[in-house]
């Protein structure tokens, strides 16, 4: 019987893998040795999924709008990636797309030769789309995020009948603690010529992509790049480690974990001077003043070089071994209060509780600074120098939210990554975890946090030994967890565990000190001398802002960006005409209702004798609101 040939030694792949699909089809099976081993692999997979290699385009409704949730829970990702997207887009955006894909093998966002590509079949290709191995078959992003690994589809490899015409090559990018949090392809029509050439420059793009994940990931720790060869510090091979300033090992790449001849586990928590050999303070006093430094350990001379400096002030020399980081003075908490005594007085009370132990809930609408102010909270605590892992229990999928938090033994499930997968709450231990809109956690996952935050222990999915966690807890909803308790819809034990100091963050409309506001966050955007004029500050003051501080951001960072290059204030003419007919609508809409807010007012004070507290609670509103409102009404 004659032997197959692979389809890639023929000289025409497609017209070759367009018979490998007829067979299949005719014959219901895949036949053997016509696919390399790994494309064997996934196609078979992608027949499991029950997916046709004649399928058409899928078109997703939802995909657009998905897109900005997409988006706000990659935005780290987005954050640390963008500098190399563009890089690979000016070398080769004339003749590829470049993609950046999430965990899940959405689409995050595509630049390059995109109009092109897209009238040739790829119009189901667009940020917000997911190109899954399970939607779409065998695909480079899809199936670089099952296998975990530098994924090559050449041309005639797709599943798909209709991507035969295409190419494309992928990286997974992984995140400090070594789980893939996502995937970087460069795709062009036609054969790839020279595979390993694209292959090598995105191992490069994403091996420089993870060393930024790694300063976003500790801001306030000490990243080091490391390596047997002084050449190689620099290169897609070096190792990684993140460092808290007492020379604690917070995180490690995988090839750190070779270098040092050590599994993750093994290797997180370990002191710097267990593997160094030599004390921390003085180690870290030379990699401070020399940036780079050779060390003779155990193992062989390593070539360190810090490629992450801490956010301080004094980083003049190292903090001795042992001795606790001074926590930030109370007035940067303060700051994000601006003028509002009360919100300030309730931060630094939270500030205390997290001090203490005690859990933090924040309460308040979408857009008010929850992971902001949650961020600010764990930088002002004992926990500094130590992890901050935030958990949006919104944004992960709910079949996976078990596993994102516990973690999971290899072999627990059908598709659980290779090693297996540490868990949130013990990439937390030590720091501070933040478990974002923790109102919409599932009903049947909210025991089992019940039970870990009570005995301070957990354990994988899959078994395995429990281990002992100490993390500081802060929680966040724009839900009202009173009536979700009320509807049993969430734990009534579990939400007085979380609620140890409830924090409520005002919505923006209820503030008084929007111009401070304002201020603070064109100072933030860098334009500190750019100021508003009277009409633009009206207008912006009369808004309702039903998306907040994150709405208001946009705002102005649109209005920056309309700016020419010597103006120095900003007026309605730096508003996009959709922005301004946005704006405007709340105003206008404001006649009628405020003649019933007038009366309504009127009522509640004389009801209560001008008793502002009680008015307003009669009113529903806060006290802060009532007072803007009846400034408003003189005006």
């Amino acid at each position: 019987m004659p032997r197959h040939i692979p389809i890639t030694n023929t000289t025409d792949p497609v017209h070759a893998s367009r018979m490998v699909r007829l067979k299949l089809i005719s014959e219901g099976a895949l036949p053997q040795g016509m696919l390399r081993d790994e494309i064997d692999a996934s196609w078979r997979r992608s027949l499991e999924y029950g997916l046709s290699c004649l399928q058409d385009e899928q078109v997703e409704l939802d995909a657009r709008h998905r897109l900005q949730a997409l988006l706000d829970g990659n935005r780290l990702l987005i954050d640390a990636a963008t500098p190399e997207m563009e890089y690979l887009v000016n070398r080769h955006g004339n003749s590829a797309m470049i993609i950046l894909g999430d965990a899940q093998a959405n689409i995050l966002a595509i630049g390059g030769q995109t109009a092109e590509l897209n009238q040739v079949g790829l119009r189901d290709l667009h940020p917000g789309s997911c190109w899954s191995e399970s939607s779409r078959g065998t695909n480079a992003i899809g199936t670089a995020v099952v296998e975990g690994r530098p994924t090559l589809i050449n041309c005639g490899e797709h599943y798909l009948d209709r991507l035969s015409p295409f190419s494309c090559t992928s990286v997974p990018l992984r995140d400090p603690q070594g789980h893939v949090i996502g995937v970087l392809d460069l795709t062009r029509e036609g054969v790839m010529a020279q595979p390993q050439d694209n292959l090598a420059t995105l191992i490069l793009a994403a091996s420089n992509i993870e060393s930024r994940l790694f300063g976003l990931c500790y801001p306030e720790q000490l990243v080091l790049a490391f390596h047997s060869r002084p050449q190689f510090l620099g290169s897609a091979w070096h190792g990684l480690l993140a460092l808290s300033l007492d020379g604690e090992v917070l995180a490690a790449n995988d090839r750190a974990c070779e270098l040092l001849h050590l599994l993750r586990p093994a290797l997180i928590g370990r002191r710097c001077s267990e593997l160094m050999g030599e004390r921390t303070a003085t180690f870290l006093t030379r990699l401070w003043t020399d940036r780079v430094s050779s060390v003779q350990t155990a193992k062989g001379e390593f070539f360190f070089r810090a490629v992450h400096l801490p956010r301080r002030a004094n980083m003049g020399a190292a903090q001795p071994a042992g001795k606790a980081l001074p926590a930030p003075k109370p007035a940067q908490i303060d700051a994000l209060a601006g003028s509002d005594a009360r919100l300030a007085r309730a931060l630094r009370m939270a500030q205390r509780g997290l001090n203490n132990d005690l859990p933090v809930l924040l309460l308040g609408e979408t857009g008010t600074g929850k992971e902001v102010v949650a961020r600010a909270l764990h930088q002002a605590s004992a926990r500094a120098d130590k992890p901050f892992v935030a958990v949006n229990c919104a944004a992960i999928p709910e079949g996976l939210i078990e596993s994102e938090l516990f973690g999971y033994r290899e072999g627990a499930f059908t598709g659980s990554r290779r090693g297996g997968m540490v868990g949130r709450l013990a990439q937390a231990h030590g720091g501070t975890l933040f478990l974002d809109e923790i109102g919409d956690m599932p009903l049947a996952l909210q025991a089992r946090l019940l039970r870990v935050l009570q005995e301070r222990r957990v354990a994988p999915l899959g078994g395995g030994e429990e281990q002992a966690i100490d993390v500081a807890v802060i929680c966040a909803t724009h839900r009202d967890l009173k009536r979700l308790v009320l509807d049993q819809h969430f734990r009534e034990d579990l939400y007085y565990r979380i609620n140890g100091v409830s924090l409520q963050l005002p919505a923006l409309r209820d503030r008084d000190d929007l111009n401070e506001v304002i201020d603070s966050l064109l100072g933030k955007f860098g334009a500190e001398g750019v100021s508003l004029d009277k009409g633009l500050r009206e207008l912006l003051g009369n808004f309702d802002w039903p998306g907040n501080i994150r709405q208001l951001e946009m705002v102005l960072r649109s209005a920056l960006a309309m700016r020419e290059p010597d103006e120095q204030q900003l007026s309605l003419e730096h508003l996009t005409d959709c922005l301004l007919d946005e704006l405007n609508g709340s105003a206008q809409q404001s006649g009628s209702i405020r003649e019933n807010e007038v009366e309504l007012i009127r009522g509640a004070l004389a009801r209560h004798q001008g008793n502002v507290s009680a008015a307003a609670d009669a009113l529903g509103i806060s006290r802060a609101t009532l007072y803007r409102k009846l400034k408003q009404l003189r005006d």
